[in-house]
């Protein structure tokens, strides 16, 4: 807000100066002294055809809008509804012009616009004076021609600016609203001039009263009285009047939320003042004793009492600025968004919404633990949601941010909803990395395949092999991703893979399908882009590079939960109006999504990763099934874990939100370690309170058919010629890949292995890797226990030429002097048949050579 005030001072002075140039001082007075009559007449024939283009363009009214009566929100509490919040329009608490404080009305005309009762919304004396005072050299606070009327459409614009959807939007609204040009302040003219023409001088000055901001997030005197000094606004002694209205012109810079702000509020206060007392607003004791005051004597800061600011609960408020949003958007308010707005406007609705302030207020405490607000070495933001997977209910909303709605927030404090979409909370979402590698799964499952087949998961490139809505795809520039661990290689089960979460098995699985399948399957599960764009659906969409709100996470992960049924998020029971009329709530909308068999695999394959995978440590201690997924980018800058019961799914997520991608791995949390480190630790205490409010029974397990699928046993070809293998392999729908020949044992030529091995399961068409031996190696055999004589024999019919003894014995009994000890290599080791094989043999009691073996 504080370019709110800067451009209302700073800047208007020039502007003025320029606009009184670019008319005229006569052009300029022939169109106020006919103001009230038409303005477009009164430009005429006196400035140019370009100005007169200007100011008939303009809109002609602007409104004041009818003051509102309150909108109550409730949520649940120990298994009671309760209320929660009190929000009337745009966070402010309008009065009446009877029940604002005289001392009010007379700092505001006095200080701002002396003639106010007596112009029509220009004051033609005070602009000529702005205007000369530019010219002069500035006028200051004396001034800058804007009347009270002027400055209510100001403030009526920048209030509009701040109801658009999204930051972007609200910033340059304002900006235009604030913006000290001459088309600007033309416009301001035009639609003050219309303001009285609709509307009384005391509707104007009541609606300039309850609209103005008065810096840290407060709007309205009501709100003001009662933040700044604990009191309504209907009795105000002179000093605090003229303090609050000292704020309107530089609300962050005047404002009385910290006393290092009271000296600049003080020097216009009693400016003010001495405006009152010139007008006979005062007496002379009552200004001696207004102009003595000390801020710090009635300066009685308390928190606010209405909007989702003021709401109960630690961070409840985001979760009440989402409800909001959504209320407005609900037919049960009209049939146009026109209609919905005016009837929010003007209030009396009970809202009952889903959220539980207890479970939220606990995952608040977690994220206040382990991610720290105040963090100075990232922009360190991190959300929990929890959804009811059978309704699709919001039942939590944390963040670890503090809720703060003005354009310029403090470091600690954000205006933005991490957990949802753009339009409800200004955030674009955030990569999932492998929490996305869900949909790859389901999409793999319903295209036959099983948990058991086997996939590589040895990094290469992967440029070619993809298909995308049926046509090849080719990444151009070569592409060669990696796993997250350089040591993680070879082949993997589909189940393993998923625990471990392995990117290149995942990337090998997804080359099997089509992209567009995989981007399909979640999007029946209600997962979209938090900026309202398409999901990706090229190759590195695999992996999660599509930014999502972590709500949108969870009630996916909900729907498989739910063995397939997918839920939309619903944050709204009930609305009742103000004459008690129930008008219902979001009807529950669930589908089924997924084939039950699908989701339940998925379920087993995922358990895994809280057992033995990627999310060891986030199993709850109250033995709850539970399964999850992690979550972590190329840059670790954004980190996830999203998990479910088999009632309510809860996404964690933490990340750097201002767009560098700095490594959670390398931030320490300052509690149990990394910031990424810790997100186990983090998901577990966050789900334990809700596994005791929402009990959950175990998942159903999959059929066995499920966890196979489609694929195909490898068959056992060891020993085989390599015609007889490549046979084999074919008849079984497999592809034979020839891997040459390795150095080995048995006949030359004939196979020693495969990869993947034996009875190992695979996807029709897949590559089995046949390698044969070179005949070169044997295996050594069993001798131990043999007679010398007995073990060279054996030793030699496997192929073994050169066999020696030892002249070190082993110690030995009755019995076994003489006999092998020992043999290297070791028995069973595939040796090449030109090693030296060395017999170690038992001696006597003491270990040396008895005269039988000399």
């Amino acid at each position: 807000m504080s370019a709110q005030k800067s451009a209302s001072r700073t800047k208007p002075v020039s502007a003025i100066g320029a606009f009184v140039g670019f008319v005229g001082f006569s052009a300029l007075a022939g169109l106020l002294v006919t103001i009230g009559v038409t303005p477009a007449i009164a430009v005429a024939g006196v400035t140019t055809t370009s100005t007169i283009g200007v100011f008939e363009s303009l809109p002609e009214y602007i409104e004041i809008g009818d003051l509102p009566q309150r909108n109550e929100l409730y949520a649940y509490q120990g298994g009671k509804s309760v209320h929660f919040a009190t929000v009337y329009d745009q966070n402010r608490q309008e009065l009446k012009y009877d029940q604002i404080s005289d001392q009010l009305k007379n700092a505001a005309i006095d200080g701002e616009d002396k003639r106010f009762w007596d112009h029509g919304g220009v004051d033609l004396t005070s602009l000529v004076r702005a205007g000369v005072g530019s010219v002069a050299g500035g006028l200051g606070d004396s001034g800058g021609g804007s009347t009270l009327t002027m400055q209510l459409v100001r403030n009526i614009k920048m209030n509009q600016a701040l109801e658009l959807p999204t930051k972007e939007e609200q910033e340059k609204a304002y900006s235009e609203a604030t913006e000290q040009t001459i088309p600007r302040k033309l416009e301001e003219m035009k639609l003050a001039i219309g303001l009285a023409k609709k509307y009384t001088h005391k509707e104007i000055l009541t609606g300039y009263l309850n609209i103005a901001y008065f810096g840290d997030q407060t709007y309205g005197v009501q709100a003001a009285a009662q933040h700044y000094y604990n009191k309504n606004a209907t009795d105000l002694t002179p000093a605090e009047a003229a303090s609050l209205i000292a704020i309107v012109q530089y609300p962050e810079a005047r404002n009385l939320s910290n006393p290092s702000k009271y000296e600049a509020n003080v020097a216009r206060r009693n400016v003010i003042l001495k405006s009152m007392y010139a007008q006979k607003h005062l007496t002379k004791e009552q200004f001696d004793q207004a102009i003595a005051a000390n801020p710090k004597d009635y300066v009685k800061l308390t928190a606010p009492t209405q909007g989702c600011r003021a709401s109960v609960g630690d961070g409840s408020q985001f979760f009440c600025d989402y409800a909001v949003k959504v209320v407005k958007e609900m037919s049960q308010l009209g049939s146009s968004q026109k209609e919905r707005d005016a009837a929010w406007r003007n209030g009396g609705y009970q809202i009952q919404t889903t959220l539980q302030i207890d479970l939220n207020a606990q995952q608040k405490q977690i994220l206040n633990t382990y991610d720290d607000k105040a963090e100075t070495r990232l922009a360190l933001g991190s959300t929990l949601n929890s959804i009811e997977a059978d309704t699709g209910r919001i039942l939590t909303m944390a963040q670890n941010k503090d809720y703060d709605q003005s354009l310029k927030s403090a470091p600690t404090a954000t205006s933005l909803n991490y957990s949802v979409d753009k339009q409800y909370g200004g955030s674009n979402g955030f990569q999932t990395g492998s929490t996305y590698k869900l949909f790859t799964l389901l999409a793999w499952l319903k295209a036959g395949h099983g948990l058991n087949e086997t996939v590589s998961g040895t990094p290469r490139d992967m440029s070619t092999g993809w298909t995308e809505c049926g046509q090849p795809y080719y990444v151009a520039g070569g592409y060669r991703p990696k796993n997250d661990s350089p040591g993680e290689s070879g082949n993997y089960t589909v189940a393993r893979a998923t625990a471990l979460s392995i990117n290149l098995a995942y990337l090998n699985m997804a080359q099997k399908l089509d992209l567009c399948d995989i981007r399909d399957t979640a999007k029946s599960l209600g997962v979209h882009r938090a900026d309202g764009g398409e999901l990706k659906s090229n190759p590195t969409s695999v992996l999660g590079i599509n930014e999502i709100a972590p709500m949108t996470m969870a009630a996916a992960y909900a729907a498989v939960a739910n063995n397939g049924v997918y839920c939309k998020p619903i944050a709204i029971e009930q609305i009742t109006n103000d004459e008690g009329k129930k008008l219902g709530g979001q009807t529950k909308d669930c589908k089924q999504a997924i084939e039950p068999s699908i989701a339940q695999a998925a379920v087993f394959a995922m358990k895994g990763t809280i057992a033995s995978g990627t999310a060891r440590g986030a199993q709850t201690y109250d033995g709850t099934q539970l399964f999850g997924k992690t979550g972590t980018t190329d840059t670790a800058n954004q980190i996830w874990l999203v998990g479910s019961s088999s009632r309510v799914a809860t996404a964690y997520w933490q990340g750097n939100t201002n767009g560098k991608e700095l490594n959670l791995r390398h931030f320490s949390n300052g509690v149990n370690g990394t910031y990424a480190g810790s997100r186990a630790d983090v998901w577990r205490q966050a789900q334990t309170p809700v596994n005791a409010a929402y009990p959950a029974g175990p998942f159903t397990d999959p059929s066995s058919s499920s966890i196979r699928g489609n694929s195909i046993p490898v068959p056992n070809v060891e020993g085989k010629s390599a015609d007889e293998a490549r046979s084999a392999i074919a008849g079984a729908g497999l592809t034979y890949v020839d891997g040459g020949a390795r150095p080995g044992g048995g006949q030359a030529g004939t196979v020693s292995s495969t990869s993947p091995g034996a009875g190992s399961y695979l996807s029709q068409g897949s590559s089995v890797t046949v390698y044969t031996t070179d005949g070169t190696q044997t295996t050594v055999p069993d001798v131990v226990g043999k007679s010398f004589d007995e073990a060279r024999g054996l030793l030699q019919q496997a192929g073994f030429a050169d066999v020696s003894t030892t002249t070190r014995y082993a110690k030995g009994g009755d019995g076994k002097q003489c006999t092998v000890a020992d043999v290297r290599p070791q028995v069973a080791t595939a040796a090449s048949k030109d090693t030296t094989v060395s017999l170690q043999l038992f001696g006597d009691e003491d270990g040396k050579a008895p005269k039988e073996c000399r």
